[in-house]
């Protein structure tokens, strides 16, 4: 890979930064959106920087109430924690908006935040604007910029603390930031999800039958209703060759199969961590699904996805967005 740093024979590559760069790369378009929504507020076009620099405590109150009031629409863009699972949208706002103003949203102010609402005796929602608006307004000036170079920073710092908490399922989290970068970039160039309402990421695995898969996401119609899924079982082997070799491959068909006989309208993404995998079973398996990623390496150097891989991806991703390639498992192809 391009982002390998080797000296005399010693791996230096700062894998983590890499991903986590990626990761807060893809949170520019919430930015962006958020952005929008305050210039549409204040009905001007000054930059999200100059705006919070210069409103009233009213006017970054009533902006922030309309970044939560849009909830309700499914097209809009993701933010996420350190690894690559999805907020909801609410709480999307309250950790954006937070982040720029407080550490540790969750364990320090959330409890804060609770107290005013059991002292009031109001919504959450209502309590969680009014304090993120005061404190913007209050510590604006020690802040000095919400430039999107300033906030990228914020934004890494923050997700690098909540992978820190969130540890484990190393792969999984290799795989969902590269679907969110993938779908993000779409976001970005067309500030929609092509034919589709809205895309929601799924937090943990997807179990069908006796098969998992371990990232998926669900395309949806404008009723936030699913409408067909992107399957992503990602496959590792510590050996090479030998006998263990057809069994890994009857297992990837399998995981493919029962996808297809329970919903054959789904994506199939398939991603192979494993030493020198055959040329003749990689033939069949890009035959069989929709996207192939395979990863020569042994699955402990497994640490980001390489930039060929991520574009190959990302080409996958627009397609099916457009409606330009439909499932191989469809009847209708």
């Amino acid at each position: 890979m391009g982002d390998l740093l080797i000296i005399e024979g010693v791996d230096l590559t700062h894998y983590r930064l890499i991903d986590l760069a990626r990761l807060a790369d893809q949170t520019k378009p919430f930015y962006d959106w958020v952005e929008a929504q305050f210039q549409a507020a204040m009905m001007n076009s000054l930059s999200w920087d100059e705006i919070l620099r210069t409103a009233t405590q009213e006017e970054i109150q009533a902006a922030i109430a309309s970044c939560y009031a849009a909830g309700g629409n499914p097209d809009l863009p993701f933010l996420f924690d350190g690894i690559g699972r999805t907020y909801p949208h609410p709480k999307a706002c309250y950790y954006f908006f937070s982040w720029l103003i407080r550490d540790a949203p969750q364990q320090r102010l959330s409890p804060l935040i609770q107290r005013i609402v059991r002292n009031s005796g109001r919504d959450r929602h209502e309590v969680e604007i009014t304090v993120l608006a005061s404190l913007t307004y209050k510590y604006r000036s020690y802040v000095k910029t919400f430039s999107w170079e300033a906030i990228r920073e914020v934004f890494i710092d923050r997700l690098e603390g909540s992978r820190r908490s969130l540890r484990g399922h190393e792969k999984e989290t290799v795989v969902r930031t590269a679907l969110i970068v993938a779908i993000q970039q779409y976001f970005a160039q067309h500030q929609n999800y092509g034919v589709y309402a809205g895309v929601e990421i799924l937090e943990g695995q997807v179990k069908i039958g006796s098969e998992s898969y371990d990232v998926s996401a669900n395309l949806l119609n404008s009723d936030g209703q699913r409408v067909r899924r992107i399957l992503i079982p990602i496959k590792t082997r510590e050996t090479e060759g030998g006998g263990h070799s057809h069994l890994f491959s009857r297992d990837i068909l399998s995981a493919i199969n029962t996808a297809r006989f329970d919903n054959p309208h789904d994506y199939i993404v398939v991603v192979i961590v494993a030493r020198n995998w055959s040329q003749r079973e990689t033939a069949l398996l890009r035959d069989t699904v929709d996207h192939l990623v395979i990863f020569d390496l042994a699955p402990g150097e497994f640490h980001v996805f390489g930039d060929q891989e991520q574009t190959s991806l990302n080409s996958f991703v627009a397609s099916v967005l457009k409606g330009l390639v439909l499932p191989k498992g469809s009847p209708n192809r």
